[in-house]
């Protein structure tokens, strides 16, 4: 008798527990790593304000899609967006969430130049990231800057390990910028990097950590990880030839001009956009829903948090350097594409 009375006991304190882990993770999500820093910012805030928590899990753009395809996700991010006929195709909805911008980012133990003080330009970076430029002193990189004395350095790419959206960003401007590049490397969420010194990081945090422990490492990570991680950053020349430094600014002046209504999808690219204080290198990161979703009420809660991030997110965006979606973007979303989804 006893021994059932503490089994009914355990069972029901097991199913409270269970019960009460359920109600505090109402949304699940996973994906880039490029975002995460805001959503995690945007979770905290929104669990103060509702009590509602969203759980999301930085595994990386492949992941976030494989795993949406997969219905085990709520949502699914990627900052690189599938084509607009795919999202149609596999029943779903793409909008941009937030932007911002991806960096060249050095270990700067060896080198002993400030951050935001070298200067590179797409073609010299290409080179870099493909092995061509083996050292800091290389005669490319000391002719954008004449002012710096280079010691003599090797120089070890740190890219992605797993499948990226940063990583098709990256490559994308890389490919539009290089010919050589475009031709023997290519753009995706994966490549095979050429470069003899290089080594391979699973997300953002991954390779911001390669850099931080590796003399004469330059690695590629979304904005709010060089900040978080105190790494040092470069410069890079705009479209227009003008060397730019990033910032929640030169990010908001590359999307600018964008027209998301007219994009399949919402899947536009900002990189490489015309402009003097145009980031070269900047994008947008996307979210992935079905319109017809297995668990409709915990679809209608991504929904008000993302509503709720487009309403009062954007000072949080601002503060780690992401920059918000327009308000016309937003409306739009919220008009044209939430409308898809069942409620």
């Amino acid at each position: 008798m006893k021994l059932n009375l503490a089994t009914t006991l355990l069972s029901t304190l097991v199913g409270s527990l269970i019960s009460m882990s359920a109600m505090a993770q109402d949304a699940t999500g996973a994906g880039a790593s490029f975002p995460a820093p805001i959503y995690a910012k945007w979770a905290e805030a929104y669990k103060a304000a509702t009590g509602k928590a969203i759980n999301y899990q930085s595994i990386g753009s492949s992941g976030g899609i494989k795993q949406i395809k997969a219905k085990t996700v709520d949502f699914g991010a990627t900052d690189d967006p599938m084509k607009g006929e795919e999202v149609e195709a596999g029943g779903m909805v793409q909008f941009p969430a937030v932007m911002g911008g991806v960096v060249a980012v050095y270990n700067n133990e060896s080198l002993g130049i400030p951050s935001g003080t070298i200067k590179l330009n797409g073609p010299v970076l290409a080179d870099i990231f493909m092995g061509k430029i083996t050292n800091w002193n290389d005669p490319k990189i000391s002719a954008l800057n004449p002012t710096i004395k280079f010691p003599y350095q090797n120089i070890t790419v740190a890219h992605r390990a797993d499948g990226s959206g940063t990583t098709a960003v990256f490559t994308d401007y890389l490919a539009e910028v290089s010919k050589d590049f475009k031709e023997k490397v290519g753009a995706g969420k994966a490549v095979k990097w050429p470069a003899a010194a290089s080594v391979g990081g699973k997300g953002n945090a991954g390779v911001a950590a390669n850099v931080q422990k590796i003399k004469g490492a330059i690695g590629y990570v979304e904005y709010a990880y060089a900040k978080q991680n105190k790494l040092p950053v470069t410069l890079l020349a705009t479209r227009d030839g003008q060397y730019v430094a990033p910032s929640a600014d030169t990010f908001a002046a590359a999307a600018a001009g964008a027209d998301w209504a007219k994009a399949k999808g919402m899947a536009l690219s900002l990189n490489n956009q015309p402009g003097a204080k145009s980031w070269p290198i900047t994008t947008a990161t996307f979210i992935l829903m079905y319109k017809q979703p297995t668990d409709v009420k915990k679809s209608n809660e991504v929904l008000a948090f993302f509503d709720w991030a487009f309403k009062d997110g954007g000072k949080l965006a601002d503060e780690l350097d992401y920059v918000a979606m327009p308000s016309a973007a937003t409306d739009f979303i919220r008009k044209s594409v939430w409308t898809q989804i069942q409620k």
